[in-house]
């Protein structure tokens, strides 16, 4: 069943669980909830949407029944149609927040009278901490591929999705741990493909939606046409060091390691005190599953300096795109703790997977193709490796779309966006 435009509660969390989603959970009442406090962190309902459909707008893309006048970034051309639903996954009242652009986004235009061919299917998924909107400057280009329905959908638990009590397991060993968190997701998107009556779709996933994309394509590979893993996260192995270095104030990689033989007075790097604290304190609530959405949360009145502080990041976009991001990115930050949380169960601090896909992908049957940016913090080297262990099975692809970062979709989406056109059209011409 598809629930247009319906807004998650803000108040009452407290929601029935399907039956794979009941384990027991770590204990996190140690911990005050400090945005109980804070007035300021409340979310006014009224204009939830509001401010999706106004990022939405800035890409010129148009809400169907929105009064929100768009405006095409690069365009003069009409603005393309999309609607916003929430798609029911069970009978307990979760829902997958879902935006579709049918028929190239043309109102009013059926699928049967455009074409008789069956049309494909590409579906975004967005990375952590994020939502559909983060593929605003996406949308419009991506609509145009003749024979193509696009569909951006919130991961459970995230975005306006709806956001049941996530309960991890990490009391039962790290496998289980993570075969729960991943089940979380790969299921929900299982059980929302078929309430959507998509048979085959190609997969775009970004970070952390690039990983569970790639987990789901291993697990449900007869509904995948091709799987395009935009920087995922998780990909190589983590250094045999990660803990130590991380304890002692270093990065992840060995750049900023002292030398053999070195004493540590002659590192002219050495970490100071502060940066150890910083770092074992960080460490020890991502194994607890806290997150920067916690953070932000617990923060009151700075909640949106925050925010406005990580959006300002993006030095590509004009003063008014970066408000209006910012705005939508305060508010689904502000949703209520839910599987947000499931990052520590995946991954380790450092960003490096419990159970990495470079070996796990080996075994993929889909075409598959990887995208980072030009410098992005996530090594390309990873997706090179995979290529090379499963080249001669199925069609593999890389690019590197110039002048971006990790969010190459934000930082040059005329490259992206060419670059998945690519991708979109060559799915017509594949055995």
């Amino acid at each position: 069943m598809l629930k247009k435009d319906s807004t998650p509660s803000l108040v009452d969390t407290k929601q029935f669980q399907p039956p794979w989603l009941l384990h027991t959970a770590a204990s996190r009442s140690g911990i005050l909830s400090l945005s109980k406090l804070w007035p300021w962190g409340a979310v006014d309902t009224r204009s939830h949407n509001t401010q999706e459909q106004e990022l939405l707008a800035q890409g010129g893309i148009t809400v169907v029944g929105s009064s929100i006048t768009p405006s095409p970034e690069t365009s003069t051309h009409s603005p393309v149609v999309a609607e916003i639903m929430d798609v029911d996954i069970d009978s307990h009242g979760n829902y997958i927040h879902t935006l579709a652009i049918r028929n190239g986004g043309k109102s009013g235009k059926s699928v049967t009278a455009e074409t008789q061919t069956p049309r494909h299917n590409l579906v975004m998924t967005h990375g952590y901490f994020t939502g559909v909107g983060f593929f605003y400057r996406n949308y419009y280009d991506l609509s145009q591929v003749d024979g193509w329905d696009i569909y951006a959908i919130d991961w459970l638990g995230m975005g306006r999705s709806s956001r049941p009590t996530y309960k991890g397991c990490r009391s039962e060993g790290e496998d289980k741990r993570v075969a729960h968190a991943e089940e979380f997701f790969i299921e929900s998107l299982e059980e929302w493909r078929k309430r959507m009556g998509i048979e085959k779709m190609t997969l775009c996933g970004h970070s952390f939606g690039g990983y569970m994309n790639s987990v789901y394509a291993l697990k449900y590979p007869q509904h995948v046409e091709k799987l395009v893993l935009v920087s995922p996260i998780g990909v190589p192995e983590a250094p045999p060091d990660l803990e130590e270095r991380m304890r002692n104030g270093y990065t992840p990689n060995n750049n900023d390691k002292p030398k053999d033989g070195e004493p540590p007075a002659a590192d002219p790097g050495k970490p100071s005190m502060q940066r150890v604290l910083l770092f074992r304190t960080a460490m020890n609530l991502w194994d607890r599953n806290y997150t920067p959405q916690w953070v932000v949360r617990t923060s009151g009145p700075f909640s949106r300096r925050l925010i406005d502080w990580y959006i300002g990041r993006f030095s590509l976009l004009t003063d008014e795109q970066r408000r209006g991001m910012a705005a939508y990115s305060h508010q689904i930050a502000m949703l209520p703790e839910s599987s947000a949380s499931a990052l520590g169960d995946i991954l380790r601090p450092g960003a490096f997977a419990r159970r990495p896909l470079v070996g796990r992908l080996s075994a993929v049957s889909v075409p598959t193709t990887f995208m980072y940016g030009s410098h992005d913090w996530v090594e390309h080297t990873g997706g090179l490796e995979i290529i090379r262990r499963i080249a001669g099975r199925v069609k593999t692809n890389l690019y590197r779309v110039p002048n971006a970062g990790h969010n190459m979709h934000i930082d040059n989406p005329k490259d992206f966006n060419r670059f998945l056109v690519n991708e979109m059209k060559g799915v017509r011409t594949q055995p």
